[in-house]
C-alpha cells in the first residue's frame, strides 16, 4: 500500500522553470519503479519519464532535454526538474508507483498507485 502526494506546481512564463515533488507513504518504495504523467485538457494521459530504484532513467522525447527526473530513497521522494518551459507542458501532473516491469512497457495502466496531480500552467 502506497500514498503518493505531488506539490510544486503553479504559473510560469514561457522559458521558466519549476521543481515537482512526489512524496511517498505507506511503504517503502526503494525498488517500485516511478514515474510522472500528465494531462492537458481535451487530451490523453501521456507519460513523461520514468526512473527504477536504481535511478536509472528515461525521459519522452517532447521533454528530453529539459526535464530531469532524480529520487531520493531516503526520502522516499521523487523530484521533476523543469527547465525551459513550453506553452505545450501545461497540464495536470501525476506522479505514479509500480513494479520494476513498469519501467520497461511504461504503461499508464500498469502503474499501481497514483498521487492526486499538480496542476502547471505555462504562458
Amino acid at each position: 500500500h502506497v500514498q503518493l502526494v505531488e506539490s510544486g506546481g503553479g504559473s510560469v512564463q514561457t522559458g521558466g522553470s519549476l521543481r515537482l515533488t512526489c512524496v511517498a507513504s505507506g511503504a517503502a518504495v526503494t525498488s517500485y519503479c516511478m514515474g510522472w504523467f500528465r494531462q492537458a485538457p481535451g487530451k490523453e494521459r501521456e507519460g513523461v519519464s520514468w526512473i527504477a530504484g536504481s535511478s536509472r532513467n528515461d525521459h519522452a522525447g517532447p521533454v528530453k532535454g529539459r526535464f530531469t527526473t532524480s529520487r531520493d530513497n531516503a526520502k522516499a521522494t521523487l523530484y521533476l526538474q523543469m527547465d525551459n518551459l513550453k506553452p505545450e507542458d501545461t497540464a495536470m501532473y501525476y506522479c505514479a508507483a509500480g513494479g520494476m516491469g513498469s519501467c520497461l512497457f511504461r504503461r499508464p495502466s500498469d502503474f499501481t498507485y497514483w498521487g492526486q496531480g499538480t496542476q502547471v500552467t505555462v504562458s
